[in-house]
C-alpha cells in the first residue's frame, strides 16, 4: 500500500517532522480533552491529557539521535524501541475515543470516530517514508476504529451497528489508495528533483568546461596571432614599396579582425555565464564620443559615407558608468553602421534625460536597411539579417548581440528600427548618474622619453614570442634579457638589476604568477615594476596579476605602442616612488 524509499535520510525527515509537529499535537490534544470534558465531565479527560504529554515528551527524547544527522541509520534495537514508542504514543493518544464512545453519547461517538479517522490520515501522510513506523502507527488507530463499533454491536446485540465497522473498512481502503497515490506522486516529484539537480550539475560542469575551453583556446590562438601581428607591425616600420606595404596592412587588418572576434566570443561567454562585471567610473562622455568620431571618420570616408556627431547641450561632461562597456557599445553600433553604409551618412546623436538619469545614444545610417521580419534576429548570437551578409560585408553577428546584453546589464536597453533601402537607427539607453568632473591626466605625468637604455627582463617560454618581443624592443635601444621560465627569471633577479620585468603567465618549471610572488616576497627587485605580458586575458587572470602586485597588464597579441607606453608608465611611476632607481 505504501511506497517506502531507500533514502537513508528518511529517518532524519521522520524525526524532524515529529519534532516540528510536537507542539501542534499537544495543542490538538488539549482541545480534544476540553471537548471530551464538555461532552462527559470527569477526571478522565484530564488524566488522558497528562498521559499524552508524558508519552509525547518521552517519544521526542527517544527520536533525538535521528534528528542530529541526515545519514544516521538506527540500529535494530533502536528501531524496535522507536516503533514501540510510536505504538504506545498512538495507543494513548487514540484511547480517549473509548471514553467518548461509551460516555459521550451520540456526539461523543461521532467525535471519537472523527478523531481516529483524522489521526490515521495524519500519520499516513507524515510517516509514509518509513513503512515499519507507519504500520506501527496505523495498527492502534485501526483497532480502535474498527473494534469500537464491533464491540458496540456485541454488547448491544444490534447487528446494524456493524455497519459502522463496514464504513470504517471503506474509509481505510480509500485512505490506503489515497496515500499510495500520494506516495507515488511524492516519489515521482523526488525523482524529478533528483533529475533536475543532476541536470543542473551537468550544466554547471559543462559551463565550467566551456569556460576552461575558451580560456585555453584564447591562449592558444593569441600565441600564434601574437607572432603574426607583431611581425606585421615590425615589417610596417621598415622600408617597403607600395605593394608590400599594402600587403602588410591587409595582414594587420585581418589579424585585428581575428583578435576582435576572439574578444567578442570571450565577452559573450562571460555575459552568458553571469561573470561580466561592470566597473563604473567618472566618464567624460562628450570627449569619448569625439574620440570615437576621430577614429571612425576615416573608415567611414573610405566606405563613401560621412560620420557626423551631435552632442546635445544636456549631456553632462561627467557621468558615472562603465567606460569600457560604454565605448564597446558605441563602437559596435558605429562599426555596424560604417559596414552597411557605402554611400550616404552616419549620424551619432547623444542626449541626456536628467529626470530619468538616462543617457541615450542614437546611431542612424542611410545604409541598406533590415527587413521587418529579420529585425528581431539581428540581436541573436551569430545572427545577421541575411545569410549573404557575412559573405558580402564580413562579421559574425556578435557585435549587436553583445551590445544589447551589455546595455541590459547596465540596466538599459538597445532597440532598432529600419526600412529596407533607406537605412537603420539603433538607440542605446543606459541609466547612469551624474559624476564629479573627470580628472584629466597631467601632461607632466604622461610617459615621456624612450625605452632606450632600459634593462628589460623578459620571462617567456615560447621561442617565437621571445624573438618577436626582441624585434619590438631592441630597435628602440632597450637592453633585453630572456628567461625561458619563471624559475630562471627569479635567478636572473638574484644576480642582475633590471628596470622592468615582462612576465608571461603560463610557463614550465615555474609559472609567471609564482615567479612574481617570489621576486616580490624576497625583494629581489624591490623598485622594478613587473608587467604581465600574457595571452591569458580573462578577468580572473587580470585579478590574479593584480593580487600578485603586477604594475601593468598587456595582452597578446602585443600592440607595440601600447607595450612601450605601458613600460614607460610603469618605469616612470616606479622612479617617482623610488628616486634611487633613477640613479
Amino acid at each position: 500500500m505504501f511506497m517506502p524509499t531507500t533514502d537513508p535520510s528518511r529517518y532524519f525527515r521522520l524525526a524532524v517532522t515529529r519534532q516540528r509537529e510536537l507542539r501542534t499535537r499537544l495543542s490538538i490534544a488539549s482541545f480534544i480533552a476540553l471537548t471530551a470534558w464538555f461532552l462527559a465531565p470527569s477526571i478522565w479527560p484530564v488524566a488522558w491529557l497528562i498521559a499524552v504529554f508524558v508519552t509525547q515528551l518521552i517519544d521526542a527524547k527517544l527520536f533525538f539521535p535521528l534528528r542530529q544527522t541526515e545519514d544516521f541509520k538506527p540500529s535494530s534495537r533502536l528501531s524496535t524501541i522507536l516503533m514501540a514508542s510510536v505504538t504506545v504514543n498512538v495507543s494513548v493518544y487514540a484511547s480517549l475515543a473509548i471514553y467518548l464512545w461509551f460516555s459521550g453519547g451520540s456526539a461523543g461517538m461521532v467525535f471519537g470516530m472523527v478523531m481516529l479517522a483524522g489521526g490515521m490520515l495524519h500519520v499516513s501522510v507524515h510517516m509514509h517514508d518509513v513503512r515499519a513506523f507507519v504500520i506501527a502507527s496505523i495498527i492502534p488507530y485501526a483497532l480502535y476504529f474498527l473494534g469500537l463499533p464491533i464491540l458496540q454491536a456485541i454488547l448491544s446485540r444490534e447487528p446494524l451497528d456493524l455497519l459502522i465497522a463496514v464504513g470504517g473498512v471503506l474509509y481505510m481502503t480509500h485512505l490506503g489508495v489515497t496515500i499510495r497515490q500520494g506516495s507515488q506522486s511524492t516519489k515521482a516529484l523526488k525523482d524529478a528533483n533528483e533529475l533536475a539537480r543532476a541536470a543542473a550539475e551537468r550544466a554547471n560542469i559543462a559551463n565550467s568546461a566551456k569556460s576552461d575551453f575558451l580560456a585555453t583556446i584564447s591562449h592558444e590562438i593569441r600565441t600564434p596571432m601574437n607572432a603574426v601581428i607583431s611581425a606585421g607591425q615590425s615589417l610596417n616600420r621598415t622600408q617597403l614599396d607600395p605593394t608590400q606595404r599594402d600587403q602588410v596592412e591587409m595582414l594587420l587588418d585581418s589579424g585585428g579582425i581575428l583578435v576582435a572576434l576572439l574578444n567578442d566570443i570571450l565577452d559573450f561567454s562571460k555575459i552568458e555565464a553571469g561573470k561580466m562585471e561592470l566597473i563604473p567610473a567618472s566618464v567624460d562622455v562628450p570627449e569619448r564620443l569625439k574620440a570615437m568620431q576621430r577614429i571612425w571618420s576615416e573608415r567611414a570616408e573610405q566606405a563613401g559615407s560621412s560620420l557626423r556627431l551631435t552632442i546635445d547641450d544636456s549631456v553632462p561632461s561627467a557621468l558615472h558608468l562603465d567606460p569600457l562597456r560604454f565605448q564597446q557599445i558605441v563602437f559596435n553600433l558605429v562599426s555596424n553602421a560604417v559596414k552597411f553604409t557605402q554611400d550616404g551618412y552616419i549620424d551619432v546623436r547623444a542626449r541626456w534625460s536628467a529626470s530619468e538619469n538616462m543617457l541615450e545614444i542614437e546611431v542612424e545610417d542611410t545604409g541598406c536597411g533590415i527587413p521587418a521580419d529579420r529585425l528581431g534576429a539581428i540581436f541573436e548570437l551569430f545572427e545577421q539579417a541575411d545569410a549573404r551578409t557575412t559573405r558580402r560585408y564580413g562579421g559574425t553577428g556578435l557585435g549587436l548581440a553583445i551590445s544589447r546584453r551589455l546595455a541590459e546589464l547596465m540596466g538599459g536597453n538597445l532597440v532598432a528600427r529600419s526600412d529596407v533601402g533607406l537605412g537603420s537607427c539603433f538607440i542605446a539607453r543606459m541609466p547612469c548618474s551624474l559624476a564629479e568632473v573627470v580628472e584629466t591626466a597631467n601632461p607632466s605625468e604622461a610617459p615621456t622619453g624612450s625605452i632606450a637604455g632600459l634593462s628589460i627582463l623578459v620571462a617567456e617560454d615560447h621561442p617565437v614570442n621571445r624573438k618577436i618581443i626582441g624585434h619590438v624592443l631592441e630597435p628602440f635601444g632597450a637592453l633585453v634579457s630572456f628567461a625561458e621560465n619563471g624559475a630562471l627569471a627569479v635567478e636572473h633577479c638574484r644576480t642582475n638589476r633590471f628596470d622592468v620585468i615582462l612576465m608571461d603567465m603560463q610557463m614550465p618549471v615555474m609559472d609567471g604568477l609564482e615567479a612574481s610572488r617570489q621576486i616580490i616576497a624576497e625583494k629581489l627587485a624591490p623598485a622594478t615594476p613587473i608587467i604581465a605580458l600574457t595571452a591569458n586575458v580573462l578577468d580572473v587572470h587580470r585579478e590574479a596579476w593584480a593580487q600578485v602586485g603586477a604594475a601593468g597588464f598587456v595582452s597578446k597579441p602585443i600592440e607595440h605602442n601600447l607595450l612601450i607606453t605601458t613600460i614607460l608608465h610603469c618605469v616612470q611611476a616606479a622612479r617617482q616612488d623610488s628616486p634611487e632607481m633613477a640613479d
